[in-house]
């Protein structure tokens, strides 16, 4: 054999290849990663609210801070894996080698303009590449040896890419073509092995790489030491997954799921011990490979580099992603079994083109006890599998044209929104806009017949907000008739009344299936002003909140529309609010509250900013919130912060200069409202951040927005009494008593928190960080605050890998 075919390698796939498939191996991006110098694997969860990253390590979970965020790929390398967060926005890496049981965060890039995709890690550096540009850019290299891993030249545009060691490959955006760089072995000329090839997906091990061309070909080149390029020629199957070790390629078949080794290292693999279990996709690491099983989308792991008795592991990560979650939508081949389960409604997962139909995942995973679905090849079993699959099919296929009846039946019977929105509300002020108990009715129901809950589905085009996904989204709100909000809420009685404001009075109520609510119900005034400011209110929270899905905002349920009743039902929120933790006149000591540790209010604090950045930065279009303030961050059960109360929110379009919206009155609350919008009324998202800087004060501080000055010269604002302090490096002179001195593992946390609400209380708008920037300053003071002195410093976080 000549050296050429030495390094070069095809293998014709007998089954067709439709779409470019998704591939994982030791340096691409994928929903599962391997550090092999650490025998660490971590996957991204499936089913979760976030798609968290969970860890593996020696029998032990790790975990990692920022536990709270998407992700939306991960890859792993020697000592260290990186994870690109949802949306392709930042950047977090993760060092493995780290003692601690804990994976400590360091983010190696943030751009709100410039958007990542793929993310690869090989032996020791970092690349990703631009979305819009295709631009790939590299970080660190050199295998410790202080040299810098240089990335491609600038005019190369890549459609995807991947790493080894010490080297990175990638598929050019113009021709399709493989190009290589790096001083890796065979770094310089592995591409050179590929010819003019038109690629559609390209994996990286030690030192060769595999890839598919558009007719299903298989294509390796580089190192073939052990063989590893050496795919039988007459091979029956085409691949659907690709991983490549040191000296060895794995490869997933695409018919039944199964795995295919070649290569010298598969010498030293048991293959008996996982014949028979179907996978969805694979990594590998020097000497050893980690599977997501379609069964249960558990993770397994086998090889001598994982266990040496080599018996495969079924990881305790629950189950995981078999693939990115993504939000613009699949093409013709449809979507992954139970995709918006396992994306837990903020998203989709591809499925690629196959033959066979794919099987469908359960919704939770099989008792560990149960057998593993075993596969048949022969003829007699396949027949008898299509035969099964086109049943499913067409059972499928009838039940959903008949369910496609029902609902349009369905909705042409619901009446449709006919009210408008105005924006323009008066500023009010928490101390003093609750109304008068409103008189109880004496049976609601008495001549009314109770209604079904149903879905409303009126097109909104009547309504103002200019937004296309409205009644997309609004479709999943509930609709409620007035008896049984009145019965949920005994009549709305006064026992029942847990709050007022601008818009009405919020009561607890108990649905007729259990479910603990709270319902929020305009105020029944019949001038002709207070009625439109309800509907106003009423119109602006449902539209908003009807399409917006996150952890920290308090979740919208439905609503009800009867004449001139106008009521919204949320979420029940059962700690209660923040302002009324803070400032209960019955809270004068650290155990009063559980609230009054430096930790618990870092946490309330971040969790607050992660909703409004998700409404800033996420939410399509992005809102303007317009009254943050701390009687409108609401604690659920678990204790976790959710921003409420949307009835002065604003949908806002970014210009190219500046994002912002001219709104003819100023709206928000006295102590929160910032002063360049009510002088101006310029607003722009930094009104928002104004507004939780002052609630950051009111943490740290325990002191009410506007509160009356201990030597009784009347009232100051919480912002004017400690800024020049903070400023002065006094913050310990403002600190809430009531929780007491500070740990030496705590200092450093308030500090950041204080300076941070500094900023965000800037006169001028432009001096303001953005949401981003704050959620970053807190999830670094939290971390602080978590662990034992010494374990963080300033530069853990801030210096590249």
């Amino acid at each position: 054999m000549t050296p050429k075919a030495a390094h070069f390698t095809l293998a014709l796939s007998l089954a067709a290849i439709f779409t470019i498939t998704a591939v994982n191996a030791l340096g691409s991006a994928s929903t599962t990663a391997i550090t092999y110098g650490t025998a660490t694997i971590c996957g991204i969860v499936a089913g979760e609210p976030d798609q968290n990253i969970q860890c593996y390590r020696n029998g032990t979970h790790i975990p990692l801070i920022l536990p709270n965020v998407s992700f939306q790929a991960i890859s792993g390398g020697r000592s260290f894996f990186c994870g690109l967060r949802s949306g392709g926005y930042s950047l977090h890496c993760w060092d493995t080698t780290a003692p601690a049981l804990v994976f400590r965060p360091r983010r190696l890039y943030h751009n709100e303009l410039v958007q990542l995709s793929d993310v690869a890690v090989g032996d020791d550096q970092v690349c990703a590449r631009e979305l819009k540009s295709g631009v790939v850019r590299c970080w660190r290299g050199g295998g410790g040896n202080g040299l810098e891993f240089l990335s491609p030249e600038k005019g190369l545009r890549f459609r995807s890419i991947t790493s080894g060691c010490g080297f990175s490959c990638g598929i050019l955006k113009e021709n399709n073509r493989v190009w290589c760089w790096g001083k890796g072995e065979n770094g310089d000329n592995i591409h050179t092995n590929f010819g003019n090839l038109s690629m559609s997906t390209l994996v990286a091990g030690v030192s060769h790489v595999c890839g598919l061309t558009f007719n299903g070909v298989l294509v390796c080149g580089g190192n073939n030491g052990s063989g590893q390029l050496g795919v039988p020629f007459s091979s029956p199957s085409s691949f659907s997954g690709l991983a490549l070790g040191e000296d060895f390629t794995c490869a997933i078949k695409r018919r039944n799921g199964l795995i295919e080794c070649f290569g010298g290292g598969c010498s030293k693999f048991r293959f008996d011990l996982i014949q028979g279990v179907s996978y969805e996709s694979i990594v590998a690491g020097l000497d050893f490979v980690c599977g997501v099983t379609t069964k249960n989308l558990s993770v397994i792991c086998w090889g001598p580099g994982w266990s040496k008795l080599q018996l495969p592991s079924d990881l305790p990560l629950g189950m995981v992603l078999p693939g990115p979650c993504v939000k613009n939508g699949c093409g013709s081949c449809g979507m992954y079994p139970n995709s918006d389960m396992l994306c837990h409604g903020s998203g989709s997962i591809c499925y690629s083109c196959q033959i066979e139909v794919p099987q469908a995942v359960p919704l939770l995973p099989s008792s560990p006890g149960l057998p593993r679905q075993q596969f048949n090849s022969s003829a007699g079993d396949k027949n008898l599998s299509e035969s099964l699959a086109f049943l499913i099919v067409g059972s499928i296929g009838a039940f959903a044209g008949l369910c496609t009846i029902l609902y349009l039946l369905w909705i042409g019977a619901r009446k449709f929104f006919k009210k408008k929105v105005d924006n323009s509300v008066q500023p009010t002020n928490s101390e003093s806009d609750a109304y008068d108990d409103m008189d109880p009715m004496p049976n609601l129901c008495s001549n009314v017949t109770p209604t079904l809950r149903s879905y409303s589905s009126k097109m909104l085009s009547s309504r103002r907000f200019r937004s296309g996904s409205s009644s997309k989204q609004l479709d999943r709100t509930e609709s409620f008739s007035l008896c049984e909000l009145a019965e949920a809420t005994d009549n709305f009685s006064v026992g029942n009344k847990i709050g007022a404001g601008s818009f009405g009075s919020v009561y607890k109520g108990k649905l007729a299936d259990g479910r603990e609510v709270a319902v929020k119900r305009g105020d029944t005034s019949t001038k002709k002003k207070k009625f439109q400011e309800k509907e106003i209110a009423f119109d602006s929270e449902l539209l908003l909140l009807s399409r917006l899905h996150h952890k920290h905002l308090v979740r919208l349920i439905g609503f009800c529309e009867e004449n001139e009743e106008r009521l919204l039902v949320y979420e029940y929120m059962s700690n209660g609010s923040l302002h009324d933790h803070l400032h209960n006149k019955n809270n004068v000591e650290k155990g009063s509250s559980i609230l009054n540790s430096w930790k618990m209010r870092i946490k309330i604090a971040l969790d607050a900013a992660r909703g409004i950045e998700y409404l800033h930065n996420y939410a399509v279009p992005p809102i303007i919130h317009r009254d943050i303030k701390s009687s409108n961050i609401l604690l659920d059960s678990n204790w976790n912060a959710r921003v409420s109360d949307f009835g002065l929110s604003l949908i806002w379009t970014e210009s190219e200069s500046e994002q912002e919206v001219v709104s003819t009155k100023a709206v928000g609350t006295v102590g929160y409202i910032d002063p360049e919008y009510y002088v101006l009324n310029v607003l722009t998202t930094k009104s928002d951040v104004y507004g939780l800087g002052v609630v950051l004060l009111e943490l740290l501080t325990g002191e009410k927005a506007v509160f009356k000055a201990k030597d009784g010269s009347g009232p100051i604002g919480l912002v004017e009494y400690a800024e020049p302090k903070i400023a002065a490096g006094e913050v310990w002179s403002v600190l809430d008593y009531r929780i007491g001195e500070p740990e030496v593992n705590e200092v450093e946390s308030l500090e950041l928190m204080a300076y941070t609400a500094m900023d965000c209380v800037n006169l001028e708008g432009k001096g303001r960080p953005d949401m981003t920037n704050i959620v970053a300053n807190l999830e670094r003071a939290l971390a602080f605050v978590e662990y034992s002195p010494g374990s963080i410093s300033r530069s853990s976080f801030s210096a590249p890998l």
